[in-house]
């Protein structure tokens, strides 16, 4: 240990000369009118900006119909106008001295630092293809890094101080290298990863031949062998030994799984409903005194929306457990009843016939499967009747289905002088000779 941080010394000692020696290899006094243009290029890289940004700015909002991938690239080109620019007017300036003279080393320092402008450019507007803001940080810093040092020729001198400033711990040895070598590749791996996954998700999604939950569970299980092969990369690129990790691994799970007891058992169980297709995104399901439809199935719960707006977070291991009422489990048929009566003296034959009739009148209601009306009682103060008709939309709502029934069967009982009775009550006035003293109990 002592060894090596008595070498760090000499090792920054070592590329600080090799920086001082690049540098002076630029700057030469043949060189200064070169270095001249480069700032005029990079003062009317500048000015151009100042000008012609708002104006830019202003015409992008008064677009209409544009899409919104080209609204993105508008913007990301805008707020790098001025690089775009340097780099615009430093190859003008490489080829311009190519013309005037045939000597490189009259355009040395312009077409160095117009290659490194443009490998600016380049990282900048890829990196952008990463969504993760701090992932997309740490490929960009180390990019741009890597090419400044590459293009000044130090990447050589660079490389083999951080991979000799290292820490030996028993037979492993972790160096700076390896640690933003692993840090780099990964932060790649893994935007290549989010990539992959959008990409196949939406391919999947557009697929009708397979099932909601099945497409759930495809996309579930693609995002997690991505991420994890692009976690190991990462370890295996630092030099971390894999054995050793799985040994760690196998003692973490088995920690975890006394302590996390629940969390596991919602991840199983949502693996359970994803395969046996019980309830997929879309079903209206009602639990306990919850009724909605499927919004989304998570790894640990699934989102449950009801006709009010309020999203219910539910367990997976409830969905398992507990007796769920899938509305549209192998069909869309939902069959509800709703009950009235009418007086005696109306016809029930007749009163059948109209309140089917006013059920198929109703928009919503099936005519797929008919209708039908039956007596269930004869009740104090009316004939009792259940009306049962079928429904192919339970998303929509079924208490206000049931509203529009109802209100067309009180304009259809108008309409046909059918009459829907009250309870009623008959009260009897005693006289007083009628009534008996109390017994006194003597």
């Amino acid at each position: 240990m002592e060894d090596q941080l008595s070498a760090i010394p000499q090792q920054i000692t070592t590329l600080w000369m090799a920086v001082q020696t690049a540098f002076s290899n630029l700057y030469l006094p043949s060189r200064i009118n070169q270095f001249v243009i480069l700032v005029l290029c990079f003062v009317a890289a500048w000015i151009l900006r100042r000008w012609a940004a708002p104006q830019l700015s202003e015409w992008a909002h008064g677009l209409e119909g544009v899409t919104k991938w080209r609204l993105r690239l508008f913007l990301v080109l805008h707020n790098r106008m001025q690089l775009i620019t340097f780099t615009a007017l430093s190859w003008f300036s490489v080829a311009v001295m190519a013309q005037l003279s045939t000597y490189p080393s009259r355009r040395y320092i312009l077409a160095l630092f117009a290659s490194i402008a443009f490998a600016w450019l380049s990282v900048t507007l890829a990196t952008r293809l990463i969504r993760n803001r701090p992932l997309r940080r740490i490929v960009k810093i180390g990019l741009l890094i890597w090419v400044t040092l590459y293009y000044l020729r130090l990447d050589d001198d660079f490389t083999t101080f951080l991979q000799a400033s290292a820490l030996e711990i028993g037979d492993s040895r972790l160096s700076l290298y390896g640690i933003l070598k692993a840090l780099v590749v990964t932060a790649l791996l893994i935007s290549l990863a989010r990539l992959a996954t959008a990409s196949a998700a939406r391919s999947i999604d557009a697929n009708r031949d397979i099932s909601p939950s099945m497409q759930v569970l495809a996309v579930k299980l693609l995002q997690v062998l991505l991420y994890s092969t692009a976690f190991f990369i990462g370890l295996k690129a630092v030099g971390f030994d894999l054995t050793g990790l799985a040994v760690l691994s196998g003692a973490i799970g088995l920690g975890l799984g006394f302590g996390l007891q629940k969390v596991v058992s919602n991840l199983v169980s949502g693996v359970i409903i994803l395969l046996d297709k019980s309830i997929k995104p879309g079903d209206v399901i009602s639990l306990g005194e919850t009724f909605g439809w499927i919004k989304t199935l998570g790894a640990r719960y699934a989102s449950v929306v009801t006709r009010d707006g309020r999203e219910f977070l539910i367990p997976n291991e409830d969905l398992i457990t507990n007796q769920v009422v899938n509305w549209s489990f192998t069909n869309d048929y939902v069959r509800l009843d709703i009950t009235f009566g009418t007086a005696y003296d109306d016809d029930p034959h007749l009163v059948r016939r109209i309140a089917v009739e006013a059920a198929r009148s109703v928009p919503r209601v099936s005519n797929d499967r008919p209708a039908v009306c039956h007596i269930t009682g004869f009740g104090d103060s009316s004939v009792d009747y259940v009306l049962r008709f079928w429904i192919t939309d339970p998303t929509s709502g079924l208490t206000n289905v049931r509203g529009l029934v109802y209100l067309a069967l009180w304009d259809a009982f108008k309409a046909a002088g059918i009459s829907i009775p009250f309870p009623q009550r008959e009260l009897r006035m005693l006289k007083n000779d009628d009534i008996s003293p109390p017994d006194s109990g003597n």
